[in-house]
This record gives structure tokens, sequence and C-alpha cells, in this order.
């Protein structure tokens, strides 16, 4: 049922927003050169897969998660993309291939060693990762990683449609503050 609904409602997404999406990568190609980013991610079953984002750090910065990097390394446009979290948009094409859902745990790095022994431990894994969800709408992020992994629990131990569309909901209004930097 989620799948039918993540691949409907990422295609209706990809269809409607694709004018937007060009804009922010033209506009992403003068900012940094190089306006789509794509990283290796812990995925379902914790198989590798390369997450899709619009770039929102220079292109020297090293790939560790966004907590750990420095606040200088986000440019200003990096900065209107979090904020609005259009850099999420190119995800949607993940959602298409089966890698993601719109809603679920956020992909980790394999290096946060730490969440991927949480998130184990409490089943994370079994679900696709997604955009979206319970923690972020609380802002909480990977730099709490027991507790992100316990609201992962919480969230999946508790999904229905009516949350899968509240969590949407409560994204596109802007809930959650996305991941701090330091």
């Amino acid at each position: 049922m989620y799948r039918v609904l993540d691949f409907s409602l990422a295609l209706i997404g990809l269809l409607c927003l694709w004018p937007l999406m060009l804009i922010v990568y033209i506009v992403g190609m003068l900012d940094t050169g190089s306006p789509i980013f794509v990283q290796q991610r812990v995925g379902q079953h914790q198989r590798p897969f390369k997450l899709i984002k619009f770039r929102t750090m220079a292109v020297t910065t090293e790939s560790v998660a966004t907590h750990l990097a420095s606040r200088h390394a986000v440019t200003r446009l990096g900065r209107f993309l979090r904020k609005t979290k259009l850099d999420e948009l190119p995800q949607l094409i993940n959602v298409l291939r089966g890698e993601m859902s719109l809603v679920g745990p956020r992909p980790c790095l394999f290096n946060q060693h730490e969440l991927i022994a949480t998130r184990e431990q409490r089943g994370v894994f079994q679900v696709l990762p997604g955009i979206t969800g319970l923690a972020q709408i609380n802002a909480i992020d990977m730099s709490t990683p027991e507790k992100l992994a316990e609201w992962d629990q919480r969230m999946i131990s508790s999904m229905s449609i009516r949350n899968y569309f509240l969590y949407l909901l409560c994204t596109a209004v802007g809930g959650g503050a996305g991941d701090r930097i330091r």
C-alpha cells in the first residue's frame, strides 16, 4: 500500500515540480558549478544506495553527517534550499526507484557506526529510509543517535495511512528544522 502511495506521489511531485527543480539546478550551477549531490547511504536491510539531493555545501566539503559539517561550508543558496527543504526534491527519484519512501527514517552514512548499531538493535533497517518522518518533524537529527533511533522505531511501530499523510503535511508546512550544523 505505501509503495503505491510513494510511487504515485513521487511521480506527481516530479511532474509538477520539474520546472522548479530546473530553476534550482540552473541557480546551483552558478552557485557551486555542481548542483547535484550524490552520496552513498544506508538503505533498507543496510544495503547501500546512492541518495540524490541538491548540493547545499561547497563541493570540497568532507562527506560527513550534516551535524559534523562546518556551518561555513553551507552556501547562500544552500541555506535557502535547506530552510525551504527544496534540497530534498531530487530524492523523489530515489522514491520512484524503490530505494526510499516518502516517509521513513532518514538514511544515514555508513560511517555513522553508533547510529547504525542502535538502529539495527531497534529494527529500523527493516523498512525503507524516507525523505521525512516523525523524528524530522520533531527536529530530532542524527546528532543524537539513540534518541533518533528511538523515534524512528516509534514511527515504524505506529505507522498508518493517517500518520503517513500527517508526516508529509507537517513537513510541507515547515515542521522540523532539519539537521543542525555546527
